[in-house]
């Protein structure tokens, strides 16, 4: 399980290209993991279909390695914050389907209490500081949250999520600039979906994503993202290395999006060709799923019992986020800054 490239820098060296598989029940782990996120996004395409969730909505299928495997590597104080394709991040996060569905819904019993819908959820809980629509708003934020934890001295690291977009833009570049000034605790992960909404990488950015920082001497490194093994090994190292105090590490997740930029996006401007040979070639979970296969000699039956167990947690939350009650008026006025009275 080797990374793809590796950023030609000294500190490079902090990323070694050997792993092991591990124990049986990890394996496990990861594999339901990545099913739920895949699951659960599904049904959320299936209820936008049917009206039941307004506004824009975007799946993470066909990426479910990156976060599976950054989050299983993380420590418990660690912060993460992502861009608008995020239900699969609060999942990884251990934030409960079922607020995550019910926020979808714009219900009462969802995380930020049906008010922030797809791409505003939040648990300070699960130390998850949001989804956010403005485009590189993550980066800024993120930075923000590393400052945090170098002030307070706890040893966490801001795990911060962008697109391959987003990584364009100017404060993103302004942010690894303080990031490496200050050496702070941030760790960057390019989800390089091979698209920004519906141009392709090869005309919408210059050079290679996990090279960003370089001009800063921020090292990086170039990951297969459908590859959780790989993912987490690297992530691991990453994660140390930024934790030791050496300053903020860039990876890119070179990765793929088997759904359109979101629910209202026909894709037209990829062949169907090109996709079916992505879900052929690049599925994270039939990866997964064949290791398991040879190395712990699991047969297609074997994984019944994880379809059975998401399938219950997926349509609980469904019918949870159904049930659950529309927002009451006087919420508009709640979480909101008041101007203060002369």
């Amino acid at each position: 399980m080797a990374s793809v490239k590796k950023a030609k820098s000294d500190a490079s060296s902090a990323i070694s290209n050997t792993s092991k598989i591990p124990e049986a029940a990890e394996l496990k782990q990861l594999y339901r993991n990545m099913l739920l996120i895949r699951r659960f996004e599904e049904k959320a395409g299936q209820l936008y279909g049917m009206g039941l969730i307004g506004g824009f909505c975007h799946l993470y299928i066909g990426q479910e390695a990156i976060v599976t495997g950054i989050q299983s590597v993380q420590e418990p104080q660690d912060t993460v914050i992502t861009t608008y394709r995020d239900h699969g991040h609060m999942l990884a996060c251990g934030m409960d389907a079922k607020g995550v569905m019910a926020e979808l819904t714009g219900r009462e019993g969802g995380y930020s209490r049906g008010k922030g819908g797809s791409m505003h959820m939040f648990s300070s809980e699960a130390k998850f500081y949001g989804g956010h629509g403005i485009v590189g708003a993550s980066a800024s934020l993120g930075t923000g949250l590393a400052f945090a934890h170098q002030y307070q001295g706890d040893k966490g690291v801001a795990v911060v999520y962008s697109g391959d977009g987003a990584s364009n833009q100017g404060q993103f570049f302004e942010c690894m600039n303080m990031a490496a000034l200050w050496k702070l605790p941030v760790l960057y992960i390019i989800e390089n979906n091979q698209y920004g909404m519906g141009t392709s990488t090869k005309r919408h950015a210059a050079g290679e994503f996990y090279q960003r920082g370089a001009s800063f001497g921020i090292p990086g490194e170039k990951v297969d993202g459908s590859d959780v093994l790989t993912v987490q090994n690297v992530a691991r190292q990453a994660l140390d290395y930024v934790r030791s105090g050496n300053g903020p590490y860039v990876l890119e997740m070179s990765t793929y999006r088997f759904r359109g930029h979101s629910m209202s996006d026909p894709g037209k401007y990829r062949s169907k060709e090109e996709l079916e040979k992505a879900k052929a070639e690049r599925d994270p979970i039939e990866k997964l799923k064949a290791l398991m296969m040879k190395e712990l000699g699991m047969s297609e039956e074997d994984f019944n019992p994880f379809e059975k167990e998401i399938k219950a947690i997926v349509n609980e939350s469904a019918e949870f986020a159904q049930q659950s009650p529309e927002p009451h008026p006087d919420e508009l006025w709640t979480d909101i800054l008041k101007p203060v009275e002369a």
